[in-house]
């Protein structure tokens, strides 16, 4: 029983001295992999898609800005937009503060107006 005791003893401290013999070098490569594809890439992916949203905006396109107001584009401007926003009243704003279009979900099909 004791040669079995002193021969794991023995072993476990004779130094293997391989590059993979610490599981920190193989664990902390694996995590900065799955924080890239988890993390960042998706948030990259995002502000690059946004960023095409935005190149692509159209005149009669409705959007939402960072604010949550509605309202259709009326005039694209070299750094600006005018927003139409209801009655006549045009705002102007920021490209930055534009979030989203809304062109395609304000059309669904099944909205038909109720006649009286």
């Amino acid at each position: 029983m004791t040669l079995l005791f002193e021969t794991v003893f023995a072993q476990a401290a004779a130094p293997s001295g391989g590059l993979f013999s610490n599981p920190m070098t193989i664990a902390f490569p694996l995590i900065l992999v799955v924080m890239y594809f988890f993390m960042i890439r998706p948030q990259q992916k995002k502000a690059k898609d946004q960023q095409n949203f935005k190149d692509t905006i159209e005149k009669g396109m409705k959007v939402v800005t960072i604010g949550g107001l509605h309202g259709k584009i009326a005039e694209i401007k070299d750094k600006t937009f005018l927003i139409e926003v209801g009655n006549g009243l045009k705002m102007e704003f920021e490209k930055s503060s534009i979030s989203m279009d809304l062109t395609k979900s304000v059309q669904a099909p099944d909205e038909t107006p109720v006649k009286k």
